[in-house]
């Protein structure tokens, strides 16, 4: 909740609404640290996932920045979040209509079958939430033409209706802008004292291990590219950037020159349970120093 009738301190911790593949919950210890070096005038998120830096930030009660721009271009995941920003008693009572139902699995598959293209924003925030609670995993993942294709959960009692944790979201999002868009777009538009954090699709460790389909789009080897030119212009422009990817040597060689750390986080989402460990990740800086 918003405190004072205006947006402000949070009066509640907020936490991502949604299990994301490579969310940053674990990773929080070492990115707090370097977002709250300095106040910012922006903080941007262009691959928003879960968004767990941002709910982190916005719930402090010192706020770290003025506004956020938070974006991705899954269009259920934007859609989603802007009906828990604006909407979300709403989002609860659609969610409570899953939540009542008893044939789970077969609601489960129905719900994944359905086309979003005629509904609204807050019908498919339900949508999204509960195939997130209830799908196999906790995994979003969709096949090129955007249908999302992942199996029935294994969960015995899912909680498909959180009220404290949405309306603790809600709160927080009432600080963002919320965006469908390429990252570029969010990026170019930040300027000296605002602070970028990039959270892609990781550089797959194997030839084989390609899998980047969060959205339709994916993200290949050219936008990799693209978004390691994006830091150093960002460095160019005096704007504070910070990235997150896999420890290999093809992210080595993305950002050679730039301040990189290796950090070792717990890998939540596999499908085989003995390869859940922790697993080592790069993060890349655009300025020298930093918190320790």
């Amino acid at each position: 909740m918003v405190t004072s009738g205006k947006i402000g301190y949070l009066e509640g911790v907020a936490k991502p609404i949604v299990k994301w593949a490579g969310g940053k919950t674990r990773l929080l210890k070492h990115l707090v640290p370097f977002a709250t070096e300095r106040k910012m005038r922006v903080y941007a998120e262009p691959f928003m996932g879960g968004a767990a830096l941002f709910f982190r930030l916005a719930s402090m009660p010192e706020r770290r920045f003025e506004r956020a721009i938070l974006a991705d271009q899954n269009p259920e995941l934007v859609a989603a979040y802007q009906a828990v920003k604006k909407h979300v008693d709403r989002v609860l009572t659609a969610l409570q209509k899953y939540a009542d139902r008893e044939d789970r699995r077969e609601l489960y598959y129905e719900t994944r079958d359905l086309s979003t293209q005629k509904l609204g924003d807050v019908e498919r925030a339900a949508r999204l939430i509960f195939l997130n609670r209830t799908g196999y995993n906790g995994l979003w993942r969709v096949n090129s033409k955007g249908k999302f294709n992942v199996p029935y959960g294994r969960y015995l009692n899912p909680k498909i209706v959180d009220p404290e944790r949405l309306h603790a979201a809600s709160a927080a999002l009432a600080l963002a802008e919320i965006r469908h868009v390429d990252f570029l777009e969010v990026s170019r538009e930040c300027a000296e004292g605002d602070f970028v954090y990039f959270d892609p699709p990781y550089v797959p460790l194997s030839k084989t291990a390609t899998f980047t389909a969060y959205a339709s789009q994916g993200f290949g080897p050219d936008d990799q590219e693209r978004l390691a030119k994006e830091m150093r212009r960002l460095r160019d422009r005096g704007v504070r950037a910070m990235l997150s990817n896999a420890s290999n040597a093809e992210t080595r060689r993305l950002y050679e020159g730039l301040e990189t750390e290796v950090v070792y986080a717990p890998r939540a989402i596999n499908s085989d349970p003995k390869k859940r460990g922790e697993v080592a990740e790069v993060l890349v800086r655009n300025w020298k120093g930093g918190a320790k």
